[in-house]
């Protein structure tokens, strides 16, 4: 009789992830082909198989950076109209370019523009640098933004991975990790550059995008009508809608700031808010961000308009908003004051109606709407 065997089962292997089994040419001729067909017109696009304007396309990518391509349109058009080349852009004050800024948000990204902007024209002989390394290396531009314009522009095959980007990566291979954990991430990186073909990378890496603002999009996407649904595992598993998955976001941090409009015989006080931290070198109404823990709001305001040389009758309540930042939910209260006396130290009395040059936050024209009502 045969004794049994002592030999312990081998186990299964663990299934092979089939992100890492990209077969790129199943993607590229449908995804390209539909791109030509479908891609939307854009001020700063070139048509399919050209290259695109690089100051044009820096540009584009530095506006759209957290905001939707319906609202960089309008802002895009005006912005190339006041500064039609790298060279006026690098030429202008930074003022007139956060004017032009203004609504925008992100304010930092039109300041680091205009740094970089004025870093080509003295390094570069006023023109970008045509390589991922040497986009990499001028302020603002950072891995995804130098890939898009280094590709686009320049025709170099280099890889991109935004939101878009990485949705459409995690629903192509069935990447049920979460898209946002740093080694993941990676792994997308990786995944796109093995993708991204040598011919043409620039409208494969926009297809990509394209297909994730369309068809692809974060809730309810159009698998029936997508180019590539038959190699999309995502689809094939009925998964695409539970797709990507994200690390918890934190809760925004919540804060009280109290706007004073101070007035004077039909002028009001704006300051220059510092050059660095939230709305940086934009102007603003004084601005208590911080009230002290047993302190009366009144009185903080009475201080912060002494700490400018001036005296101010008692504040009065206007109203109230809510404004919310990436990392900060903002609750504004809106003060009203007449100035008494005293001499200004930094700021600029304006009339209402006179205030066009400055650049001013969104929640501080708010306010001012607010005043007006």
């Amino acid at each position: 009789m045969a004794r049994p065997s002592r030999r312990r089962p081998t186990p299964p292997a663990p299934p092979r992830r089939a992100w890492t089994r990209a077969k790129p040419a199943a993607l590229r001729a449908p995804l390209l082909a539909w791109y030509r067909e479908h891609h939307r017109k854009l001020p700063w696009r070139a048509e399919p198989g050209k290259l695109a304007n690089p100051y044009h396309e820096w540009l584009s990518e530095a506006m759209l950076q957290q905001t939707q391509v319906a609202t960089v349109i309008a802002y895009f058009e005006r912005f190339t109209a006041a500064f039609p080349t790298l060279a006026d852009l690098a030429r202008a004050e930074e003022q007139s370019v956060l004017r032009l800024w203004q609504g925008l948000g992100y304010y930092r990204r039109a300041r680091n523009l205009h740094a970089a902007a004025r870093a080509v024209e003295a390094n570069h002989a006023g023109r970008l640098p045509d390589t991922f390394e040497g986009l990499l290396a001028l302020p603002g531009i950072g891995r995804y933004s130098a890939g898009a314009i280094a590709s686009i522009a320049f025709g170099r095959r280099t890889p991109v991975v935004d939101g878009n980007v990485a949705r459409v990566l995690a629903r192509w291979f069935a990447i049920e990790e979460p898209v946002d954990a740093p080694a993941v991430r990676e792994r997308l990186w990786r995944l796109a550059e093995h993708l991204v073909p040598a011919r043409h990378p620039g409208d494969f890496n926009q297809a990509v995008m394209e297909l994730g603002a369309l068809v692809c999009t974060p809730k309810s996407p159009k698998c029936l009508v997508c180019p590539v649904a038959a190699a999309c595992r995502a689809n094939k598993m009925g998964i695409a809608e539970r797709l990507p998955v994200r690390v918890p976001r934190r809760k925004p941090t919540a804060a009280e700031h109290h706007v004073l409009a101070i007035d004077r015989r039909g002028e009001r006080l704006f300051v220059q808010r510092p050059d660095r931290g939230l709305w940086s070198g934009m102007w603003e109404m004084p601005t208590v961000e911080a009230v002290a823990a047993g302190v009366d709001a009144v009185e903080a305001l009475r201080a912060l308009a002494a700490a400018r040389g001036i005296m101010i009758d008692k504040p009065a309540r206007v109203g109230e908003f809510d404004h919310q930042t990436t990392h900060r939910s903002i609750h504004f209260v809106v003060w009203r004051a007449r100035c008494t006396g005293g001499r200004l130290r930094g700021g600029a009395w304006r009339r209402p109606g006179k205030i066009d040059d400055l650049p001013l936050p969104n929640p501080q024209r708010r306010a001012l709407e607010m005043l007006e009502e």
